[in-house]
């Protein structure tokens, strides 16, 4: 192997790119072992792909204004599920290439699938690449979940020239590739799944996408802890980027949008995987909220902001008794820095000292959020678990909590009140400058955590 500048077609010469294969680091020059990762013997040249170097010579196409240039092309098309068209701000746009990544296992194939005989049942011609598994294992998924329209069509085979002329012959408005990783390039020496093969793949399938006006839909795999380098080195070659998750010992999936050409990265999809598929869950705060113990300690609402959306959260709380030994602390579902700075708070502005005791904090009913809002929820849950003394079943709070203790504005205050409201609560504890709430919620306005905790045992010496 040689490693410097190298001449392609008579043109400047150039200086190759050395990739990790684990990883995905570049570096100028090969080496041995990978400065990012560690592994030895990972490192390969990139191979360069003369194609990829037309149009940079003299005499290129000619600028055009933009105000001249037709948008309509842009216009997304509905999948048909709602969840799915609530992330992508509403549908898929013809030519675009969307990356839906997640952990093996989670559904992802399912959700694709889904996707996929739900544009055809409308009629459109709709093609599934299935590197990883057969045709029958295709149909016998498919078939669980529904009819299977006679529009969709599986395409057995990890070639991309097999991929390719099928575009160019067929012209679905829908490709699904599962997954990026199985597909290979013959004219590369690297094995599939590698980041040469992956990066050039995508490449490749993103100029098939444009040219021909289709919508593709690639499936990547990554680890728990995201090591995969494939999707990762995707990022910036596809339009869009959707996260596919959720905790494996619950039945919730959620979909989040983190990067968006066609629109906002801010809503999220909230599903529930059953016998026959994954279920669109329209009111996901019901569902979180299903199995309360409104009687019980240690537990309160809160409204907290998933992308634009509202929903409410149980905080439950667990409050040991003092001993000798450390104490442990525990958060699950919420940032346990967040549960620290709140005991912190609580201790130096409020003068409630946890010496000695295990705390244990949990979203309940696998519920995931970092959200600011969440603070007095914390230090409201704590309190009545330290107590032993239940808050009002129809009490929500909010509001994050400043290191000097007082409460700061949550975004979209207004909102989360209107969710509260509209599942029967009827009393929130809202920091001072918080807006107008809706007609029926009575408000505590408090300016400082210490008031918040007055306030809230005020309400519930008057509730009970």
């Amino acid at each position: 192997m040689s490693h410097g500048l190298r001449r392609v077609s008579g043109m400047a010469k150039i200086r190759p790119v050395y990739i990790c294969n684990a990883c995905g680091g570049e570096f100028p020059n090969w080496m041995g072992r990978c400065q990012s990762c560690g592994g030895w013997a990972t490192v390969d040249e990139q191979p360069v792909i003369p194609s990829a170097l037309r149009n940079n010579g003299v005499g290129g196409e000619a600028s055009e204004a933009l105000c001249s240039i037709d948008d309509v092309g842009s216009v997304p098309i509905p999948t048909g599920l709602d969840e799915v068209d609530r992330v992508l701000g509403g549908g898929l746009v013809p030519g675009s290439v969307t990356l839906l990544s997640g952990e093996p296992g989670i559904g992802k194939s399912t959700l694709t699938l889904q996707v996929a005989m739900s544009i055809a049942s409308s009629g459109s011609k709709v093609v599934l690449v299935s590197g990883e598994e057969a045709p029958t294992q295709v149909a016998a998924r498919a078939r669980r979940l529904g009819a299977v329209p006679p529009a969709l069509s599986v395409l057995d085979t990890t070639s991309f020239d097999a991929v390719s002329a099928m575009i160019s012959r067929e012209l679905p408005q829908l490709v699904v590739v599962d997954s990026i990783q199985t597909v290979r390039i013959v004219d590369l020496d690297s094995a599939p799944g590698s980041v040469s093969q992956v990066r050039e793949v995508a490449s490749r399938l993103v100029n098939l996408a444009k040219g021909f006006g289709v919508s593709v839909l690639l499936v990547g795999h990554v680890t728990k802890d995201g090591a995969l380098a494939g999707p990762r080195l995707l990022e910036h070659v596809v339009d869009t980027v959707l996260s596919f998750n959720g905790d494996r010992s619950t039945e919730l999936r959620f979909l989040r949008s983190v990067k968006h050409r066609f629109g906002p990265t801010a809503d999220v999809g909230v599903f529930e995987m059953t016998g026959v598929g994954l279920q669109p869950l329209a009111d996901p705060s019901r569902w979180f909220l299903a199995d309360r113990a409104v009687d019980a300690s240690g537990s309160v609402i809160v409204p907290v902001l998933d992308g634009h959306r509202p929903v409410l959260v149980e905080v439950q709380a667990l409050v040991g008794e003092r001993r000798d030994q450390p104490a442990h602390l525990g958060a699950q579902g919420l940032s346990a820095s967040r549960l620290r700075l709140v005991l912190a708070v609580l201790e130096r502005r409020a003068g409630h000292r946890w010496d000695g005791r295990d705390v244990f904090t949990s979203l309940a009913g696998g519920a995931r959020s970092d959200d600011p809002g969440l603070d007095l929820g914390v230090a409201l849950a704590l309190l009545s678990a330290g107590t032993d003394r239940p808050l009002p079943p129809d009490l929500v709070v909010c509001g994050e909590i400043g290191l000097a203790g007082e409460l700061r504005l949550p975004a979209q205050l207004d909102r989360r009140l209107q969710e509260a409201y509209r599942l029967g609560f009827r009393q929130a504890v809202v920091p001072l400058n918080s807006p107008e709430g809706p007609t029926g919620l009575h408000l505590h306005r408090c300016s400082t955590m210490v008031d918040a905790l007055a306030s809230s045992r005020l309400v519930a010496s008057t509730a009970v």
